[in-house]
């Protein structure tokens, strides 16, 4: 499309034809390769089929014989539901608006996220902790 907008170089449409005809013939002949690939592929390779089924057989008769039992501690345990151990109380009405929408459940202090009381991290003084006065670290 971009040959045909340049009107100062001529268009050689049979040298762009043999680039076709070019492209064609290879992929004629990959998949031609391909077919014959695939029927000389049970001649030279078939025997990996006849293994491989006698490898299946042999594994699923080692799998029968050999059955270990999990220790009690590794034997994994039902699934409990939520609602057992964990309480969940009925949502407070959904708000009309989206603005009201944030934190419209975080707002009802029995739906707090935090259970037992606000996080106090980081309030610690290290100079308090070793008696030493405030102004000792500039």
């Amino acid at each position: 499309m971009a040959d045909s907008k340049r009107t100062s170089e001529p268009i050689n449409f049979v040298h762009q034809d043999e680039i076709c005809v070019c492209v064609c013939v290879c992929r004629k002949a990959h998949v031609k390769v391909e077919k014959d690939s695939a029927e000389v592929w049970p001649k030279k390779w078939g025997f990996l089929n006849e293994v491989y089924k006698e490898y299946e057989r042999e594994s699923v008769k080692l799998k029968k014989a050999v059955r270990v039992e999990l220790p009690h501690h590794l034997v994994p345990q039902p699934a409990n539901p939520p609602e057992k151990y964990i309480p969940v109380a009925p949502s407070p009405p959904v708000p009309q608006t989206t603005q009201a929408l944030i934190g419209w459940r975080s707002g009802q202090s029995h739906l707090q996220l935090e259970k037992f009381g606000t996080v106090h991290y980081g309030r610690r003084s290290f100079l308090k902790e070793l008696d030493w006065p405030l102004d000792a670290c500039s």
